[in-house]
């Protein structure tokens, strides 16, 4: 991401910023997303701009610490901004943030993705029947609680399956499933390939990326 910045004296400067390696987990956020979007300052309201300029121009310890926090504060501000734009298509999951059962919910499921769901459990901790809960998350998300769920854990094993040297077992219990077997069995369901090819893909990526043999 990149954007424009005045100066004092007038003129203007060009703070660019960016993540490698996109995550398991940063998927569903960048399907809802265009290839590029701008945000008009009058529509995105944020000191983080500023903020970011300020640190730039200072060199002290923790300066990097501090702007890759910044850089994130400043992202999701400009993704706000974006989704609340009138005429924006919203990702569900956005939208439903504020409805008092299927954002509680959602809430449940990133928070606490390992816990051992079910439907009746999730709806017992919404305050609503469990066919009520179904319907409902269905009706505004697009897809089932337990499917949902299921897209999550993949999607967070897909993330430490590049970035730790944890083993597919112990990745396996941290996103909810009881072994490596039904992990594999969900990860090769959903990705085509088994947990340790993708661990082996990332890593062939990253040397390659790196110039490393």
């Amino acid at each position: 991401m990149s954007d424009p910045a005045v100066v004092p004296d007038g003129g203007t400067v060009l703070l660019s910023g960016a993540y490698d390696n996109p995550g398991g987990v940063s998927e569903r956020l960048l399907r809802a997303l265009p290839p590029v979007l701008v945000i008009p300052d009058a529509d995105c309201h944020s000191p983080m701009l500023a903020l970011v300029a300020a640190e730039l121009a200072r060199d002290t310890p923790g300066q990097q610490a501090v702007l890759d926090r910044l850089l994130d504060l400043l992202l999701i501000s400009v993704l706000r901004g974006w989704f609340d734009r009138p005429g924006t298509s919203a990702p569900p999951w956005y939208r439903t943030a504020d409805d008092p059962v299927v954002g509680h919910a959602l809430r449940l499921l990133h928070d606490r993705p390992a816990d051992p769901w079910t439907v009746a459990k999730l709806a017992a901790e919404a305050g609503v029947s469990r066919a009520a809960l179904a319907r409902r998350f269905t009706a505004r998300i697009g897809e089932p609680p337990m499917t949902y769920l299921t897209g999550r854990r993949i999607s967070l094993a897909a993330d430490l399956l590049r970035g730790t040297d944890d083993t597919v077992g112990a990745i396996a219990r941290q996103v909810g499933y009881a072994n490596t077997f039904a992990l594999s069995v969900a990860f090769k369901r959903l990705r085509r390939i088994t947990p340790s090819e993708h661990r082996a893909a990332a890593s062939g990526t990253r040397k390659a990326s790196t110039g490393r043999e």
